[in-house]
This record gives structure tokens, sequence and C-alpha cells, in this order.
């Protein structure tokens, strides 16, 4: 007997994107030959983040060296880096008006520092051709090299974010060649870099994690002093990706939720739709803390 995936829920229903400034953002990022994350991993919520003329900039390619089990980025060998990039990030910055911009990329495995220098670059071009914008940064593990790391943070972002992804026992199905406490390490040595630094992470449901085992994954990013979380239900991109185990409901997103500010964190962004960069310039805000 065939097991067929659960039925998604009304509350995952999204409008199709469309409209004048979809359309124009997305023209933007084809004449500058740039890609967002938002297109890129399929994000359910492009058509209201392009509708307000934000994204999320995903540098270093569209290549990634990892495979991972829920993301819809495309693996491969990635060509050279592109040293235009970030200047070309900058100028759709200026050109989109934008006053907080995320900036994120693929896993760069293949070079000596995972790409931390393009990160570096992009950060000072954008504060360049838009003095006063801030700037989240959402990185890879760098395969847990303080020297990248603090290639990118010298640039100053206002936030770092890197993602758990998910509970440890469910690390290596989810995320191949990372490791659950590495990334915590990295969210360690951030703080320990740059003393007061907002740092992020993020976490998705329904891929078959124990409840106990989310409130542990809080605890542990606590303990690592992170002060935003993200939560948000797993989605499958395509066949070929993991199974979604159960659809959690919206009142359950509202007691996680609870539980996070309850434990520290300054913030928590938990939602059926929920995803790293949604509502980041709110994060940038709290960073700052106003």
């Amino acid at each position: 007997m065939i097991e067929l995936a659960p039925k998604r829920p009304d509350w995952l229903k999204v409008r199709a994107p469309g409209g004048k400034n979809y359309s124009e953002l997305q023209m933007l990022m084809r004449d500058l030959a740039l890609h967002t994350v938002c297109e890129e991993a399929r994000c359910p919520n492009i058509g209201e983040c392009w509708g307000h003329r934000t994204a999320t900039f995903m540098i270093l390619g569209d290549t990634c060296t990892r495979a991972c089990g829920f993301c819809a980025v495309k693996t491969g060998r990635p060509g050279a880096l592109d040293w235009g990039e970030p200047e070309r990030v900058a100028r759709a910055v200026q050109t989109m008006g934008l006053k907080h911009v995320v900036v994120t990329s693929v896993n760069r495995d293949d070079q000596p520092d995972g790409g931390s220098l393009i990160f570096a670059a992009t950060i000072r071009k954008i504060r360049t051709y838009v003095p006063g914008c801030t700037v989240e940064v959402l990185t890879p593990d760098f395969e847990g090299l303080r020297s990248s790391l603090e290639n990118v943070l010298r640039a100053r972002p206002d936030v770092f974010n890197h993602n758990v992804e998910t509970v440890e026992r469910l690390t290596k199905a989810v995320r191949r060649r990372a490791r659950y406490r590495r990334s915590l390490e990295v969210l360690r040595m951030a703080k320990e870099i740059v003393p007061g630094l907002c740092t992020k992470s993020g976490i998705m449901v329904g891929l078959g994690e124990m409840r106990a085992e989310i409130t542990q994954t809080m605890q542990d990013l606590r303990a690592c002093d992170v002060d935003i979380l993200t939560i948000g239900q797993y989605l499958r991109p395509t066949p070929q990706h993991l199974d979604i185990v159960r659809y959690y409901h919206p009142d359950e997103f509202a007691e996680l939720k609870a539980e996070g500010l309850a434990l520290g964190f300054k913030h928590v962004e938990s939602g059926p739709l929920v995803r790293s960069s949604y509502h980041a310039h709110e994060h940038a805000a709290i960073a700052s803390g106003q």
C-alpha cells in the first residue's frame, strides 16, 4: 500500500505572484544578472515580498556545492567567482530604494574562504551606494573556519544569520555535509568576534522532529546567545526532496513563539509561511534597539 503525502492545509495556500512591482523587480534581477533566494528556493512569500519591493539577494552564483534534502537550489560544480557581483547587487539595492537588504548565498566549499570575501565586498558596496542602508547576511557555515567568518564580520553587517535548519537528530538527512554543533559554534563565534552583534537562526518543522527536540534546539541557540529565531513549516519543493511528515497548525506556531520568547529570544517569527528573511526589516530595527 502506497502512503500518500498529507494534504496541504488551507492556511498554506498563497496567491500566485504578480503585479507591477513583482514584474519590475524580476526584470531588474535579469538585467543585472543577479539571483534571489526568493526564486531559487521557491519561497512561498515571493509575491508578498516582491510586491513590497523587498528581496533576498543570493550571491556566489546559483549552483551550490551541497545537496541538502530540503533545498531547491541546484547542486553541482560552480563556476568562477564573479567579483563584479557585489557592485551589481549594490546597484539593484540603490535602484529599488531599499533601506534594508538581506544577502545570502549558495555554499561554496570549492573556495578556500567559502566565498566570504565576496560577502564582505557586497556589504561594503551596498553601504557605498546606499549610505544608511542596513544589511543582514544569511551565511553558510564556511566549514567552521573562523577566518572566513571574520572576513564577513569585519564588514560589519547589522544582523548575522546562520540557520541550523532542523533538530540535531535530523541534521545528517536534512543538511548533508553540515553539522549541527558546527552551526552552533559559528553562531557562538560571531558573538565572540563582534560583541553585541545581533545574531539570528532559523528552523523548519514538519520533517519528523519531536516536540522536545524543538525545545532543545531553542535552548541550544539561546546558549549561544542568539537574539532572533524564525520557525516555519517545511514545504517539499519537488518529489525528489524530503517528505513532509506533518503540517503544524498555526496554533502550534503560536505556542512555539511563546516558548521561544520565554527562553529569552528578543524576537521570534513563527508561522506556517515564515522563512529566514520574512519581515527581516523588522529584525534590523530590533538589532538597532528601536
